[in-house]
């Protein structure tokens, strides 16, 4: 039985985010290579499933050996840590995470998309479990409609089980997934944000990204400024936690529930399929095509690891609801500043009691910093319409507000992957740190659907070292090269200066946008 979720009647199929909006085109390719079912759905009789939870640490493997050292030479509780701050190093560590696993391979995550670095991650995956990795995927079913033939035929492979957060009865039809959208909207609107990827239970990565072109600076149209936190050492136990959490869960369902059944010879036009398109795909010609050994590069990266302690905290998916932790962990983090804040945050839509904890913040002389999307580099409208009016209560709080510009300078060096030049930018980073010691890295968005409806995560670390290197990142994406620094004149009118310009109304990429603007100020702010 699938557990009845809070939150309120938004249908997530229609409002994109994080990159959630999914071409007609890109879903049907995808369709017609895997062979979706048209008839699936879930057993009306649910399979059971026993309790299931992480093994003990790797003791052997490359990760093993790094962790161990770590904790002989510091304390049980630390981990080794380093910033993925660029689109290439997102998809970089995970290939080396990935190929580099001897025992176990935990994936989770909200969007999983058909794309050539969704396909080249599912690949290593499965080549992983080819050499006897124990593989765990768990992925939101935002996104898996016409995919139930592919599930099952992995569930299938040794090795290899997944599970579905949250999924629809009906996966057949999108007028029956729409109908059942009416039918338990309450139940429908809540969706698993979280994103982490565990190896040998000995390293973990948290952060923004889900799994697809966009944030791994591999689309042609846009993509995001993302960031995520590799750690090797006591994290991944920590991770482990959340993993089993969700794995266990009632809002989580295995592929042996649904009514599509394994097919052989479709699994082997699928695999070929995929092999072909990961060895071809000219997005992808920077990085390794075929799994390798990463001896020499971990040798010289557990070298630069940055030393600290952290704690893992998430929003539990317990039997009735979702038991949100993260909203008021988030701002517990904010309130341990006593000198600097620095937010990187891309969905921000504070409400009045974010205002106020911003304002007391400054009252007590921290210097508050805020990087959040224009509606240039936005990717939600709606979320966009809803920040806007607390544009000027930030500045009189005595926050200096920042917003990303669609073109940056770090398009070319940090977002976007050669030869990909991509028409604009974005900013999906949910990051911040405090007193240049304290540093977060997550999932949480500041807004009303992180808070209150999905489920989200995000690792604390408290690492002078980790702190400074995000601090640096942080300040350079608020440059004027790479944003708008958004003020306020004598007459409280607002204005937005860059590097080379000063504009009196906010920047947009085209007159339709703002349209969508003015447009998404109608719907509920609560459901953005």
């Amino acid at each position: 039985m699938i557990g009845i979720g809070n939150g309120g009647g938004h249908c997530p199929l229609i409002r994109g985010r994080d990159g959630a909006s999914v071409s007609v085109g890109l879903v049907l390719s995808f369709v017609l290579l895997l062979g979706a079912c048209t008839t699936a759905s879930l057993k009306k009789e649910f399979v059971p499933t026993t309790p299931d939870y992480a093994a003990a640490p790797d003791t052997d493997g490359p990760f093993a050996r790094i962790a161990t050292r770590i904790q002989a030479e510091h304390g049980e509780e630390y981990s080794g840590f380093r910033i993925l701050d660029s689109g290439y190093d997102g998809l970089y560590y995970r290939l080396l995470m990935i190929d580099s696993a001897v025992s176990s391979l935990d994936i989770q995550t909200y969007l999983w998309y058909p794309d050539a670095s969704g396909q080249l991650i599912l690949e290593r995956a499965v080549l992983a479990a080819k050499r006897g990795v124990k593989v765990r995927l768990i992925v939101d079913d935002l996104i898996l409609h016409g995919r139930d033939q592919l599930i099952v035929n992995l569930q299938a492979e040794p090795n290899i089980e997944f599970r579905i957060f949250n999924p629809w009865k009906d996966r057949g039809s999108m007028a029956g997934r729409a109908g059942e959208i009416l039918a338990e909207m309450e139940r429908l609107n809540t969706r698993m944000h979280d994103k982490l990827m565990i190896v040998d239970g000995r390293a973990a990565v948290v952060g923004g990204r889900n799994i697809g072109d966009h944030y791994f600076g591999l689309s042609p149209l846009y993509n995001f400024n993302d960031t995520d936190l590799l750690g090797v050492g006591h994290i991944a136990s920590q991770a482990n936690v959340v993993f089993d959490q969700f794995w266990n869960s009632q809002w989580v369902v295995s592929a042996e529930n649904l009514t599509t059944e394994p097919d052989p010879e479709i699994a082997q036009q699928q695999w070929q399929a995929l092999q072909a398109h990961t060895a071809s795909a000219p997005e992808l010609e920077r990085f390794p095509r075929a799994p390798r050994d990463w001896s020499a590069e971990l040798a010289d990266y557990s070298a630069e690891l940055r030393i600290g302690r952290s704690k893992i905290v998430f929003d539990e998916a317990e039997k009735e609801q979702i038991d949100q932790r993260m909203l008021s962990s988030m701002f517990n983090f904010f309130n341990i500043a006593q000198q600097e804040l620095l937010i990187m945050n891309a969905y921000i839509i504070p409400g009045q009691p974010g205002i106020d904890a911003m304002q007391a913040l400054t009252d007590r002389g921290v210097e508050v910093s805020i990087l959040t999307n224009s509606l240039a580099s936005h990717d939600v409208p709606a979320v966009n319409a809803h920040y806007e009016p607390w544009r000027d209560d930030f500045i009189n709080a005595g926050v200096n507000l920042y917003e990303m510009r669609s073109d940056p300078a770090i398009k070319a060096t940090v977002i976007d992957v050669p030869p990909i030049d991509s028409e604009f930018s974005g900013l999906h980073s949910k990051c911040a740190v405090a007193d240049r010691r304290y540093t977060f890295v997550g999932s949480m968005n500041l807004d009303p659907r992180s808070g209150d409806i999905n489920t989200e995560m995000g690792a604390f670390v408290d690492s002078p070292e980790l702190a400074a290197d995000m601090a640096d990142i942080i300040k350079r994406n608020m440059s004027g090269a790479n944003a708008w620094h958004v003020q306020m004149d004598e007459n409280g009118a607002l204005f937005w200066q860059d590097d080379s310009e000063i504009l009196t109304r906010q920047p947009a990429r085209d007159g339709m946008q703002r349209v969508m603007n003015v447009l998404m100020k109608l719907g509920p702010r609560d459901q953005y």
